[in-house]
């Protein structure tokens, strides 16, 4: 049975993605034998799919420079409904597989890329800009460690002006670093064996993120012959729109692409123009604050409670916050310094109250979690700045007093 919920979380997506949505799509059985798929074929959209011809624009840093931004853009051949295989788990120890077929038959979208992308550095962007729009629409939660989403990359190398080369598969790829990192490897793998005389197999491949590389799983034997035919169970998927829906139709038992299109919540790329137009700060912030899980509301928060202005609240949290973040391998949501004390610290900074290299000993204390506030850090390890010029008097009296007989 068609899932009402996977259609539309498919024609929000193709939405998202400058698609055009298809008002008619068909689907398939796609034969073929393999362990975690019990029924010897898999349904898919291999004729008509729900939405073809979008693009996803994408940004990158050149040179590793956040100043130093680039936006790209790849072709999005098409999103097709399927239904999702079994796992299969291998114990290398015993030397067994075993099949997981808890997710065999739940609904799966794939999104198909043109081949626009030249480098793991690419890839790996375009894939983070992606589930970023997966998330913000609620399509998937696209946890990549979790199996929610899943890449499969296809590289193939050739000269300038040259038709591609053979493509090799790398499959199921389950992080961005590792994304990048697989492209990388297989792209110059390919160039090596060329350049040494040998030839590129049309094959599937893993990557071995230990060693680093990817290394051989099946090979494929020329075209695969599918069988691909009608899904006897499954008749003709039917869209509507504003003007093609009928009017004594009950609107709970079709899909209205239009009141999707209507409700679209604001994709990744409108959010960091409007922090960059509410807060004045650099669009190459914004991304980082899109880009790490919870780091836009943590800054917002801290905002609204500190006296201080955005473009500097936004430094702390960017050169401060977050590389203890990264070093102790954390989430902002796992941190132990809360938007309310981080407000609290920067209130002080901004009062004049304790000087910027105290400011950094009290974030180093409020790091360790033992549930002080900053003020009383500041009053314990007396970082208190003096204000009273007549106290400064008698500070710089006595140093010179001390130096009389030297």
């Amino acid at each position: 049975v068609l899932n009402r919920r996977c259609v539309e979380a498919a024609v929000m997506t193709g939405l998202a993605l400058n698609c055009s949505i298809n008002k008619k799509s068909l689907f398939d059985r796609k034969h073929y034998f393999y362990a975690d798929l019990p029924a010897g074929y898999q349904i898919t959209q291999q004729r008509v799919p729900i939405a073809v011809n979008g693009s996803l624009s994408y940004s990158l840093c050149i040179d590793n420079k956040m100043s130093q931004m680039v936006t790209k853009t790849v072709r999005i051949k098409q999103i097709q409904l399927e239904q999702d295989s079994g796992k299969s788990l291998h114990d290398d120890t015993r030397s067994q597989t075993l099949v997981d077929l808890n997710r065999a038959g739940v609904g799966l979208m794939e999104v198909v890329m043109e081949p626009d992308m030249c480098c793991g550095e690419e890839a790996a962007a375009a894939v983070r800009e992606l589930q970023l729009i997966l998330q913000t629409l609620g399509s998937s939660q696209a946890v990549m460690a979790e199996g929610q989403l899943r890449v499969d990359a296809n590289v193939s190398v050739h000269h300038p002006g040259e038709h591609y080369g053979v493509r090799t598969e790398v499959k199921n790829i389950n992080s961005v670093r590792f994304l990048a990192k697989a492209v990388d490897y297989e792209i110059q793998r390919q160039i090596e064996e060329l350049e040494n005389g040998g030839t590129i197999l049309n094959e599937t491949r893993a990557f071995d993120s230990k060693l680093g590389c990817t290394v051989p799983m099946r090979d494929k034997e020329g075209k695969q012959d599918y069988r691909f035919m009608p899904e006897p169970n499954l008749p003709p998927l039917i869209l509507y729109d504003a003007k093609s829906l009928p009017a004594n139709m009950n609107h709970q038992q079709v899909v209205n692409i239009d009141w999707i299109h209507e409700r679209l919540p604001d994709l990744p790329s409108v959010k960091r123009a409007k922090l960059v137009e509410r807060y004045g700060i650099l669009p190459e912030h914004s991304f980082t604050l899109l880009n790490e899980d919870g780091l836009t509301e943590f800054f917002e928060n801290v905002v609204k409670q500190t006296q201080m202005k955005p473009k500097k609240v936004i430094g702390w949290i960017l050169n401060d916050l977050l590389s203890y973040l990264k070093q102790h391998s954390l989430t902002v949501k796992e941190s132990p310094v809360s938007s309310f004390l981080l407000a609290d610290l920067l209130n002080l900074l901004e009062k004049k109250e304790i000087s910027s290299t105290a400011a950094k000993q009290v974030l180093a204390e409020l790091w360790k979690g033992e549930g002080k506030t900053p003020l009383e850090i500041v009053k314990e390890k007396k970082l208190e700045l003096i204000q009273d010029q007549k106290e400064l008097e008698q500070i710089c009296q006595a140093v010179i007093d001390g130096q009389e007989n030297e």
